[in-house]
């Protein structure tokens, strides 16, 4: 099955048998989203891209200076394990290492989550590449890829889908970084932008190995 029908098929079976109360609220924040300043903002070619030092699943501390002095940076911002397109989406995303590594590149994931969830995610996708915790989306925020969600969604993840977002990041935020990858050449510019405000849809990874051989 292609990438794109995966993603079809999980959309139909978690929105299929939805109360249409809850794909209403839902909807509505992801086209409240769209149509905000916010997807305007995130970084694009050709935008110095922000250095950090953030943590992996592991507790190590994993710094862009360091990684870029050896070769280009691939990064995914994902929401969390809890995301059933996330895990799907970075699952796909380790298939194509072998290829990211050919071309010089390391991926590495980031999310909002503390790193024990992180060390979940990736035990269950069988990850082979490090995810980084973004404490209260600082790095995300640099990209201009944070975000709030709206009361009445806050409410449904917490109450009707048993998702705490407070448990999860350690924080009472309730933010998330829209889905989004970069890549980032060894001068630290950006040179591969992509954001989508719905987080059900996500780029097919050729997309990534079309600009590395280009660089």
């Amino acid at each position: 099955m292609e990438f794109q029908e995966r993603l079809e098929k999980i959309k139909e079976r978690i929105e299929g048998n939805m109360p249409p109360a809850y794909l209403k609220i839902m909807h509505k924040a992801t086209h409240d989203l769209e149509q905000s300043e916010i997807p305007s903002k995130v970084l694009k070619v050709g935008d110095q891209a922000p250095v950090f030092e953030l943590i992996n699943q592991e507790n190590e501390k994993i710094s862009s200076k360091e990684m870029l002095s050896k070769g280009k940076l691939i990064l995914t911002f994902y929401r969390g394990v809890w995301c059933p397109y996330c895990n799907a989406d970075l699952a796909n995303l380790k298939k194509y290492l072998p290829v990211f590594e050919e071309h010089n590149a390391t991926l590495l994931g980031v999310s909002p989550e503390l790193p024990q969830y992180l060390k979940k995610i990736t035990a269950m996708q069988k990850l082979n590449f490090d995810i980084l915790h973004d404490d209260r989306n600082m790095l995300a925020e640099k990209f201009g890829l944070k975000f709030y969600y709206p009361e009445d969604l806050k409410e449904l993840y917490r109450d009707k889908f048993n998702i705490n977002l407070e448990v999860q990041q350690g924080n009472a935020e309730w933010a998330l970084p829209m889905p989004a990858r970069f890549i980032i050449d060894q001068n630290g510019i950006i040179q591969y932008a992509e954001s989508k405000a719905d987080y059900r849809n996500r780029p097919n990874p050729d997309e990534l190995i079309d600009v590395l051989k280009n660089l």
